[in-house]
């Protein structure tokens, strides 16, 4: 049977190198995320930008729900591949981060698409859940003890066939390991489990980044 490959340093900047390149603002934002010392990490891989990319582009997304913006990499990778009349809304309670956002997207000429609530995310899914409305897709990175709560509110935002990705369901390789029980560890490795056994979405975790776990609703 074939496996998969290891991705050390080198490897990964041979993929970079040789798939679609990241714009200006996108090199802009990693730069600024290098700044800030640990919280880099709440941002998504290169990887995983190119991947939202092809799969807006071949998938005919229009409406995106995002709830996790950190700086607005995963925002403007996905608004980037959007059409002209594609939009975005991405949920955050930083108030800082989204200021930052907020510019990133104006200097790509991106803020008509994209809209920010700086608000609780649970109370707006609530909210959109109550008016009925609809996304193509729901990308979800934030705070992982709600990552059941998310999803299952985001599941009633979505149609037959719509998406909701998750990200950092790998959790740096520590869902497998045994000496790791600290609460956000096995926020996740609840997570994965209660995903799995959902009738409702077939799904399939991608090992790109820290995981993405791509659920289609049935």
């Amino acid at each position: 049977m074939g496996s998969n490959i290891v991705i050390n340093n080198e490897i990964e900047n041979y993929i970079n190198k040789y798939s679609l390149q990241l714009n200006k603002v996108q090199k802009d934002i990693i730069s600024y995320n290098n700044s800030l010392g640990d919280i880099k990490k709440n941002q998504i891989s290169i990887s995983q930008c190119h991947f939202l990319h092809l799969l807006i582009k071949i998938s005919n997304i229009k409406k995106i729900l995002e709830i996790g913006t950190f700086t607005g990499l995963s925002a403007l990778t996905m608004s980037l591949a959007l059409p002209s009349d594609g939009t975005i809304i991405t949920l955050d309670k930083n108030e800082n981060t989204n200021e930052a956002a907020k510019n990133f997207f104006k200097s790509a000429n991106q803020e008509n698409k994209i809209k920010i609530i700086n608000n609780m995310a649970i109370d707006n899914l609530n909210e959109f859940k109550n008016k009925n409305q609809k996304f193509d897709l729901v990308f979800i990175d934030a705070d992982k003890e709600n990552y059941i709560n998310y999803y299952d509110i985001s599941l009633d935002l979505i149609n037959t066939n719509g998406l909701i990705i998750i990200d950092n369901v790998l959790w740096h390789g520590e869902v497998i390991d045994e000496k790791k029980n600290d609460n956000l560890t096995k926020s996740i490795r609840k997570f994965n489990i209660y995903i799995n056994n959902d009738k409702r979405i077939e799904n399939l975790i991608i090992p790109l980044g820290d995981g993405l776990t791509i659920c289609r609703k049935l």
